[in-house]
Parts: structure tokens; C-alpha cells; sequence
């Protein structure tokens, strides 16, 4: 995947953490959990992504 890939999947994914961020902040206690397992998904990904760029850029 190229440098540039990565940096737009990075950016998309950082949008993604915020918004599951404000969502869980808003939601129901019923629905909390399932967000909060979606947001430890994409922080993980964002996690792996941003590791991948850096070792491409570096």
C-alpha cells in the first residue's frame, strides 16, 4: 500500500474513532457496549495503521 493510501485510511479511521467518541458520549447505556467494542476496533486498526506509515515514511 502506498504512503499516500495509508495517510487517507489513517485520516478516514481518525474521523471514524472521533465520531464513535461522541456517539458513545450521547448513547444509551444499552447501546454503550456495543459501541465501545466498535471504537477498541477502529482504535486498534488507526493504531496499526499509523505504525505501518510511520514505517514507510521513516
Amino acid at each position: 500500500m502506498s504512503v499516500r493510501a495509508l495517510a487517507q485510511e489513517l485520516y478516514a479511521l481518525e474521523r471514524k474513532v472521533e465520531r464513535l467518541r461522541h456517539e458513545l458520549e450521547q448513547a444509551p447505556p444499552p447501546r454503550r457496549e456495543e459501541i465501545d467494542l466498535e471504537l477498541l476496533r477502529a482504535t486498534a486498526e488507526r493504531d496499526r495503521l499509523r505504525a505501518a506509515l510511520k514505517t514507510k515514511k521513516g
